[in-house]
């Protein structure tokens, strides 16, 4: 079994590689070779000779390269990742394709996260750290608010959602969500309620949900003037769920409070790579570095040692089911003798539930 990775980091090769030798059933017999680019049109034919590719979240799997990996003999299409928006999984079933996730790594690393980035951007201790390097101990301009007591909107309430809340309800903050398929998991934490009750009651609104069709840009021109007016924003799950235009002309117009961002709708470009030599040419991510009450972060929420662990066993765990022609409870796709292949919609219509 010949596995091509995709988009391949230092630390991929690092876990990715423990996690096959330590695989029971199918260990020594997987070839993997790691390749640094992005899996696309022009990267495809790296895929030949392998039977599997390990992609991430920038890699494009569009109709075009899902039929040039199967003309290659790729059968199995494996994200060490939760998304899947970059897949085309209809293109996937109609070829036959394997493909599974890794739905749940380590959801508390991404809560934890996404809870320092309201930290610091609240309390402006990025800010306070690059003013005493300069030997500045002045206060001024580093002004924040107490969240104990304060109104916490969360979009999305899976495990990372829920996470999320739990940490912060011990904050002493009220907590509103706001999902199409409530978790009673949350119910513990707060209240579910509208997506306009929510933006105009909290303090911050944090977003947990992954990027499909009904999620693209939730948070835009309509929705941004329903939040309260200085309000906080944070993204960790996906950045096509913001409308970066809207959101730049909501702090310029100081009706947003504060941003704080790990996912951009365009970081295909930029981020997992070193850029500091080059010139960057998206306009606004460079505009969203000049505000002083922006954060972006590189897609690092994942990034820790027990969610690498956790995301390169699931991987190897979805690929040996897929060699041993096993059930897969991480499938994306679902493959049938009698029917071929067929999209999983795990209990999804046309009302798609807001949450990872």
């Amino acid at each position: 079994m010949k596995l091509a990775v995709f988009s391949a980091k230092p630390y991929d090769k690092v876990y990715l590689t423990q996690a096959a030798e330590l695989a029971p059933d199918t260990g020594s017999n997987i070839e993997i070779i790691y390749h640094e680019f992005v899996l696309s049109s022009e990267t495809v034919s790296l895929a030949a000779g392998a039977s599997a590719v390990c992609v991430f979240v920038n890699d494009t799997l569009t109709e075009d390269v899902l039929t040039s990996l199967h003309s290659l003999g790729v059968r199995a299409i494996l994200l060490r990742c939760a998304g899947y928006n970059n897949v085309d999984l209809k293109t996937a079933s109609q070829l036959g394709l394997f493909v599974a996730n890794v739905p749940a790594y380590s959801p508390e690393a991404v809560a934890e996260f996404a809870v320092a980035l309201v930290q610091t951007l609240n309390r402006n201790t990025h800010r306070a750290y690059n003013r005493v390097r300069e030997a500045n101990f002045a206060l001024d301009g580093l002004l924040g608010r107490t969240l104990h007591g304060k109104t916490v909107g969360i979009i999305g309430t899976g495990k990372i959602g829920v996470a999320f809340a739990r940490i912060m309800q011990g904050f002493g903050c009220e907590l509103l969500a706001h999902d199409p398929f409530p978790n009673p998991e949350f119910k513990k934490y707060g209240e579910y309620t509208t997506l306009e009750n929510l933006l105009s009651r909290a303090d911050v609104v944090s977003l947990h949900c992954p990027l499909l069709p009904p999620t693209r840009h939730i948070i835009n021109e309509s929705t941004l003037g329903m939040m309260k007016k200085n309000a906080m924003l944070v993204n960790t799950s996906r950045g096509g769920l913001i409308d970066t235009k809207a959101v730049i002309a909501a702090l310029k117009k100081q009706q947003l409070g504060g941003l704080a961002l790990d996912v951009y709708e365009h970081e295909s470009a930029f981020f997992y790579n070193d850029h500091s030599g080059t010139i960057i040419e998206d306009d606004d991510l460079m505009r969203l570095t000049t505000f002083h009450n922006v954060l972006v972060c590189g897609h690092q929420a994942f990034f820790t040692e027990e969610a690498l662990g956790e995301i390169a066993g699931a991987t190897i765990r979805n690929l040996t089911d897929f060699v041993h022609g096993r059930e897969c409870q991480n499938s994306l796709v679902q493959l049938t003798k009698e029917q071929g292949a067929a999209p999983i919609t795990r209990g999804r219509s046309d009302t798609i539930p807001i949450r990872i």
